[in-house]
């Protein structure tokens, strides 16, 4: 499925941010909580697919 593919390599590019953050660096903290925003919104079409895909099956 492309939008859980999609929603992994997020995670994955949010990884280095975070451990910045987790040392202080208010930057990357910002960061962090904007790809977390995005990481849900991406999560939600996620959970859009599998509703459609078991109303088609």
């Amino acid at each position: 499925m492309l939008e859980y593919d999609r929603l992994k390599e997020m995670v994955t590019a949010v990884e280095e941010d975070l451990t910045k953050a987790e040392g202080g660096n208010k930057a990357a903290g910002t960061r962090v909580r904007k790809a977390m925003q995005d990481i849900k919104q991406a999560a939600q079409q996620v959970r859009i697919k599998v509703l459609e895909q078991r109303s088609t099956d």
